[in-house]
């Protein structure tokens, strides 16, 4: 049961036969601190209906059932779902679900296994391989997440709050912006992982806005226009705008935009901030 004392790493990877693929970017928490972290990080309720992706062993499952009034545990592996089931099966707020997430529709998905929820969050150790797909996902999804606590890639983690003109400004750093407000939690050292990632992690927290923070702002045409303008970051806007293949819009019309917006046209993409690119995405949707 979740209440009683958890066995350890090594008693239930042997005791369920576990075996880590690499290909599933499966690398389990070794400090159970770091999940206490999380879900403080979380401010979980027991109106909270939570979902966890990658619930491995059911570590940080553990944690979250004390705090949430539902969760929906997730786990693409089926090696470890016999774990899963004799530690949460029993548990009535608790439901395990086997299967690729990015293979699902959320609100179905929720709405089948924790139904009638009125605030949900995301609260993973998300796998390295997939964690931009994942994010997006959640955030672009039309059942609104209020929270998102995730665990990542450190290198992804500084991308998403890289300041304008960095090296890591970017799709990340603008979505992020565009959702909600994103800070780094805590820094987690690759020596709390088993097996041992070649990189270190960090716990990264969204607190979501379910309206864009800029009035009139279409989120998805905001993100084409923003991934448009960095699929070619080391062209100016004129150029990147204007022939990427994924945006497709004349060049002269491009160029009144960034006029109407003020914005110069020779400027590359990594100087603009969160609201000259809504300046941007707003002037152009009013074109197409």
């Amino acid at each position: 049961m979740a209440n009683e004392k958890a066995p350890s790493l090594r008693e239930l990877c042997q005791r369920y036969g576990i075996r880590f693929k690499k290909g599933l970017g499966q690398n389990l928490l070794l400090d159970d601190n770091i999940n206490r972290i999380m879900v403080d990080a979380a401010a979980l309720t027991d109106e909270d209906y939570v979902v966890e992706v990658g619930a491995g062993l059911g570590a940080l499952t553990r944690r979250i059932c004390r705090h949430a009034g539902k969760l929906l545990a997730v786990e693409i592996d089926p090696s470890f779902m016999p774990c899963l089931e004799d530690q949460f099966g029993d548990l009535p707020n608790v439901r395990l679900f086997r299967g690729d997430i990015l293979n699902h529709d959320l609100p179905k998905l929720v709405e089948e296994h924790i139904p009638g929820g009125r605030r949900h969050k995301l609260v993973a150790n998300l796998p390295y391989y997939i964690t931009t797909p994942i994010l997006f996902h959640f955030l672009e999804s039309p059942l609104f997440f209020s929270r998102l606590v995730v665990m990542m890639q450190h290198e992804v983690g500084e991308r998403l709050v890289a300041p304008v003109g960095a090296p890591d400004y970017g799709v990340l750093t603008l979505a992020g912006q565009c959702f909600g407000a994103v800070d780094v939690v805590h820094k987690v050292p690759a020596s709390c992982f088993v097996p041992r990632p070649k990189v270190d992690s960090c716990i990264v927290r969204f607190r979501c806005r379910e309206e864009p923070p800029v009035p009139g702002l279409d989120r998805r045409f905001f993100m084409k226009v923003v991934r448009a303008a960095f699929s070619m970051r080391r062209k100016t806007l004129r150029n990147s705008l204007a022939v990427s293949p994924g945006f497709g819009m004349a060049k002269d019309v491009v160029l009144a935009c960034l006029d109407v917006a003020n914005i110069d046209p020779g400027r590359r993409p990594q100087s603009l901030s969160f609201e000259e690119f809504s300046r941007l995405a707003i002037t152009l949707r009013e074109r197409t």
